[in-house]
């Protein structure tokens, strides 16, 4: 398979139909669904229509070093047992223009607490502001998701606004709102020494 992104422990790289049963189980997990749908369970024909498709979905503007074509979603790999850890999202939020993308991640327990989140983030915003053309990274999660906004803010985005939408389905804490968090290629040189 073809790595779009490495980081020190981490690899990026473009998901493949043969990963649905990888996310089937990741978006399975009460814990790590908490703060998407309150941990409601997903099934396999939900993965199939819904999820795949946005994995797989191509962006150009996002076509990476040597050629890799750019996408939304890159699963995540550990680097030494090629072992599935979730996913990385870094996409734009207006059609193809890369100049804003959302930032975003999902990752199965095991790979909770120990930095990865905000490694693969990291190197994503580095990659998004030194090669893709990117002026924008912005980032959402719920108010409440403190593990998610504490990576945010370690990855170098600064916190923008508080705003609340209407949800189908009231998860715990949904009624505190949600957060963003984004940090500008003008405003990212000031933190590099993080991101070294």
């Amino acid at each position: 398979m073809r790595t779009f992104l490495e980081t020190g422990r981490l690899t990026l790289r473009p998901f493949h139909e043969s990963d649905a049963d990888a996310v089937l189980a990741l978006d399975n997990d009460p814990e790590v669904m908490r703060y998407i749908n309150g941990g409601a369970s997903t099934t396999r024909a939900e993965v199939l229509r819904e999820t795949m498709p946005a994995l797989l979905r191509h962006y150009a503007c996002l076509d990476g070093p040597a050629g890799m074509e750019g996408r939304g979603y890159w699963a995540a790999q550990d680097r030494v047992s090629g072992a599935f850890l979730g996913w990385f999202e870094f996409r734009p939020v207006r059609g193809d223009s890369c100049d804003e993308v959302e930032l975003g991640y999902r990752l199965d327990r095991r790979a909770w607490g120990g930095g990865l989140a905000t490694e693969g983030s990291r190197a994503l915003i580095r990659l998004g502001f030194t090669q893709l053309g990117v002026l924008r990274v912005t980032a959402t999660t719920m108010t409440v998701n403190e593990r998610s906004r504490r990576v945010m803010e370690k990855a170098g985005l600064r916190y923008v606004r508080t705003f609340f939408e209407e949800w189908p389905d009231a998860i715990e804490g949904s009624e505190l709102g949600d957060v963003e968090y984004a940090v500008t290629r003008a405003q990212w040189p000031a933190g590099r020494g993080d991101f070294d």
